[in-house]
């Protein structure tokens, strides 16, 4: 049976955790059995899971420009209520850039998606009239040239990585694709959107670029936000202190402004989560987010150990849903349902460290339950690992085992 702590052994305890201290090795801070206090149930929705399963190919069973026999996509948390800011709402595509496809399924091809990312602008597709899925046989990659960079899949694309390969990456710090200022750690463009589209089977095992991490899409520098976008099966290394975000992975943001994920989806359906070390589906350093009318479900931190790894373990194991570490950033958790997450360490649903005590987060209108954290939680927030400024603020949301 677990040790019960206190709140205040609890904080004493962690003081001492250095930068991106999951917490105090192998202990156990409470156990969590109620709702936080002052919350109410808004009514969360069960996953969706009609169509998730076809959406996107098994590794291996797809080819470029297949049709795929699929229900209409779906995306978010249906009973997400939260207001959407002008900045965090879908970019318009009235006027494409680059269109990928002629009309056919056959025509959308990696090499055409691949080009039309090189090239930056708005990027449409146009594949026929079903659902389609683009089997990505290289990683497109933003060029730092590009002011903006939009990817809509009209909510009928997917990009496969096949398992083999992340699918979409921007870093404007990579020499590559060209260091276009003297800041590139902070600089406001390129601006990258993924919108209306399906990040299926991407796998970033192996590749220890930027320290790693980032299954379907890894982001460094300039913008990004997803809008109606949803990710399934995706994965990165299954160890590691540090790294993380099967889904997504996002190192740095044009002066700390947040990440916005709006309306999308993490796994939705068992067998459909991300995998990673850390961060099941969303992983960063020194970024904020905010994340509305989302759903989180199936996703899992594997790793073992907790950062820094205890002695001999490789470490990892924390944020089942969402990894965040840094110094001052913020987190919103609005209109979004996370459950059935799980963390081998801390947070089943949320790991929150601000490792000088700065950083704060908000849930708003929200449902949190049943993500189990096998190591350790903060006491009063089930699922959450929360080291920051002062407790989560949490109104109008269940937050519960």
């Amino acid at each position: 049976m677990r040790k019960r702590f206190g709140a205040m052994l609890l904080v004493a305890a962690l003081a001492l955790a250095g930068c991106g201290q999951d917490g105090p090795g192998a202990a156990a801070p409470g156990e969590h059995e109620s709702a936080a206090a002052g919350s109410s149930a808004p009514g969360g929705a069960e996953p969706d899971s009609a169509g998730v399963g076809a959406l996107g190919a098994a590794p291996g069973a797809s080819s470029t420009g297949q049709a795929a026999a699929a229900a209409p996509f779906t995306f978010g948390n249906p009973s997400g209520k939260a207001a959407i800011p002008a900045e965090a709402k879908a970019e318009s595509t009235a006027q494409p850039t680059k269109v990928v496809g002629d009309g056919s399924p056959a025509s959308c091809t990696s090499e055409s998606f691949v080009s039309a990312v090189s090239g930056g602008g708005v990027i449409t597709f146009n594949c026929g009239p079903g659902a389609v899925t683009i089997v990505v046989k290289q990683t497109a990659k933003v060029r730092n040239r590009s002011a903006k960079v939009v990817i809509d899949g009209g909510g009928k694309v997917t990009l496969s990585g096949e398992g083999k390969r992340r699918i979409l990456y921007q870093n404007t710090c990579d020499k590559s694709l060209e260091w276009t200022t003297d800041h590139c750690q902070d600089q406001a463009t390129p601006a990258l959107t993924v919108q209306n589209i399906v990040f299926a089977d991407g796998n970033s095992t192996g590749d220890k670029t930027e320290g790693g991490g980032g299954g379907a899409i890894f982001v460094r520098g300039g913008r990004f936000k997803a809008v109606n976008t949803k990710f399934v099966r995706n994965r990165c290394d299954d160890t590691g202190p540090d790294l993380g975000g099967a889904a997504v992975r996002v190192l740095s943001q044009y002066q700390n402004k947040p990440v916005y994920i709006v309306g999308s989806t993490f796994g939705g359906a068992s067998g459909q989560g991300g995998v990673c070390a850390n961060g099941g589906a969303l992983s960063s350093i020194q970024v904020s987010w905010v994340v509305l009318n989302s759903l989180f479900s199936y996703n899992s931190a594997v790793g073992r150990g907790a950062n820094p790894a205890r002695s001999g373990t490789p470490g990892g194991g924390s944020g089942g849903a969402i990894y965040c570490d840094g110094d001052n950033f913020t987190v919103k958790l609005a209109g979004t349902l996370i459950e059935q997450n799980k963390a081998n360490e801390g947070g089943g649903a949320v790991f929150f460290v601000s490792n000088d005590r700065t950083g704060t987060m908000s849930i708003e209108g929200s449902t949190l339950r049943k993500n189990p954290s096998a190591g350790f939680e903060t006491d009063g927030f089930p699922g959450i690992f929360f080291l920051g400024a002062r407790p989560p603020s949490v109104s109008g949301s269940t937050l519960s085992r």
